[in-house]
């Protein structure tokens, strides 16, 4: 059954990839870098995917405060949001009940990459962390044997990860992300929390038998519009799959979350799964509970 507006406001949420707006678009630098002469048409290297990309936000003088104010209009009681920025970190400063702080990983950084991960775990209370692998420069396979010592760091710190999985927005290779790759991943790493995002597509059916296969294996619905949510991730919640998908958004890179909610009423979900889905799911996964 799809959630009234008012039970929507009313219904405790996290959002497990929100963001402020940055002073201007060279944080995508890292993507232009790699991307072939003629692949770079836009501010946001994706733009192409979206309409109506909040860019008009970019640049203002108190990011904290536009963020704030656009959880409060939609009832957003806690946002996952990414440390590695001054913003960020002023963030989890001023508002910590309100923000929790994810790591970034970085498999081409070798041992220093490891040492940062239990730096941002004591030093600024991350709880979990998360990869791009088609992103990297160079690239590293979900699966790469560089990404095993993250991995096993994640276990012993108790903290999940959640990996971009399936075809990339940006016009990168996307073999790395390939979501037959996790599956080697969970066997050797049966403790490890991995939680999928963006989509998965075009194996979205083959991430929900994945997910039936290994228990510590999740999906969060980041970087998509709701109304474009894949149809077997919503009847595998309405089923079997009611623990095992999380909200994520995607303000203020691709998405405003206006256009979030206002699409999120007509989402499918069954009653028990709504609660689940936009808050318990996760606060079980980062602790919060």
């Amino acid at each position: 059954m799809t959630i009234s507006a008012q039970t929507l406001a009313s219904t405790p949420i996290v959002d497990t990839m929100i963001g402020f707006p940055a002073e201007d678009f060279s944080q995508y630098d890292f993507i232009r870098a790699q991307l072939k002469e003629g692949s770079i048409s836009d501010d946001f290297p994706v733009e192409y995917m979206f309409r109506n990309v909040p860019k008009s936000l970019y640049g203002a003088e108190d990011p904290i405060a536009i963020t704030l104010h656009e959880m409060d209009r939609f009832g957003i009681d806690v946002g996952v949001i990414g440390v590695g920025g001054d913003v960020s970190r002023a963030a989890l400063k001023q508002h910590p009940d309100r923000f929790v702080g994810q790591g970034f990983v970085d498999p081409n950084s070798g041992m220093d990459g490891i040492r940062l991960m239990e730096q941002q775990v004591a030093e600024l209370g991350v709880t979990s962390f998360s990869a791009f692998n088609c992103g990297y420069n160079p690239q590293v396979a979900i699966d790469d044997a560089r990404m095993y010592p993250i991995y096993a760091k994640c276990v012993e710190l108790g903290t999940p990860i959640f990996s971009c999985a399936g075809v990339p927005g940006p016009r990168l290779p996307m073999w790395p992300q390939e979501v037959s790759r996790i599956d080697t991943v969970m066997y050797d790493f049966p403790e490890l929390v991995f939680v999928t995002r963006h989509g998965c597509e075009p194996w979205q059916e083959l991430a929900i038998k994945l997910m039936l296969k290994w228990p510590n294996l999740y999906y969060s619905t980041s970087a998509f519009a709701p109304r474009y949510y894949p149809k077997a991730i919503i009847d595998y919640a309405n089923t079997r799959g009611a623990d095992k998908i999380l909200y994520a958004g995607y303000f203020p890179m691709g998405l405003s979350v206006e256009r979030i909610m206002t699409d999120m009423v007509d989402v499918p979900f069954k009653e028990h799964v709504w609660p689940k889905f936009l808050a318990g799911n996760a606060k079980r996964l980062l602790g919060l509970v």
